[in-house]
């Protein structure tokens, strides 16, 4: 027996549900190579295995069998939820990198739900076209492998894929919903995003209030042209950022990080 089944025998679940993966396996350890002989025909030893006149002791009915493995698959996926999951952000160090440490300290709050944050990013793709976009940090976190990213081996950058991005050199433009954030383009106030969770909108202008329970973050890098950080925490708790050098005024802000709306109405004069 593995060491799941160990834990889930000991947890009250017997051994026969983790031992054997169908019925059938549970009724053939009943049967003796002295039946077989004589009866010539397993499916009919396996009957009288299931109807208590072969095998030894209480024999389990079909449906008892399929109920106690359902059981203990439902013990095993809550035991497997329990387990935290490894940081893409742990044992490494980000002194001079300020993205990445914002990132990282953020990671454990972002996967277990506490807290969503949308990543701005301008700056130039590999080749060299000015690109500007806007990453949902935890659909990333769950559908790509991010440790490159945060080993310094692969550069973060906005993808066509993502909630919403403008390549200024082909004005290629794109907004996709993830599971987190609907994407709200065609608005006067210019591009909004609406989380799903609490319903509350982020409203990207740095001349207006990004939204209740959001808080925007301008992240002095050399490693981008641009980088902001929306912040939102969905129960109203309050995101960790002293370690995020924020903008001392609204009028230090530059409207650089409203490209991708702008682009999008075709917009690209100032």
């Amino acid at each position: 027996m593995d060491d799941d089944g160990a834990e889930l025998q000991g947890a009250g679940l017997d051994a026969i549900v983790t031992e054997f993966d169908t019925y059938e396996d549970y009724l053939d350890e009943q049967i003796t190579p002295t039946d077989l002989y004589y009866l010539e025909d397993v499916e009919l030893a396996r009957q009288l295995v299931e109807l208590g006149y072969r095998g030894n002791g209480e024999i389990l009915r079909r449906e008892e069998f399929e109920a106690r493995k359902e059981a203990a698959e439902i013990a095993r996926q809550q035991k497997a939820n329990k387990k935290p999951k490894k940081l893409a952000s742990a044992g490494k160090e980000f002194d001079d990198f300020p993205l990445l440490q914002a990132l990282a300290q953020r990671e454990e709050a972002v996967r277990n739900g506490k807290l969503t944050t949308i990543i701005f990013i301008r700056d130039r793709n590999s080749k060299k076209q000015e690109i500007s976009g806007y990453i949902d940090f935890a659909h990333r976190l769950k559908t790509e492998n991010m440790e490159p990213v945060f080993d310094r081996k692969r550069r973060l950058l906005p993808k066509p894929s993502d909630l919403s991005f403008f390549n200024w050199e082909t004005q290629t433009s794109t907004s996709n919903p993830t599971p987190n954030f609907q994407v709200i383009a065609d608005n006067e106030a210019g591009l909004l995003f609406k989380n799903k969770r609490d319903r509350k909108i982020i409203n990207v202008d740095p001349k207006s209030r990004p939204g209740d329970n959001s808080t925007r973050f301008d992240i002095v890098t050399d490693e981008y042209i641009q980088v902001v950080l929306y912040a939102t925490s969905p129960a109203g708790g309050h995101e960790p950022h002293d370690h995020i050098v924020q903008a001392p005024g609204e009028e230090n802000h530059t409207v650089d990080d409203l490209v991708v709306w702008r682009g999008r109405r075709g917009t690209d004069t100032w």
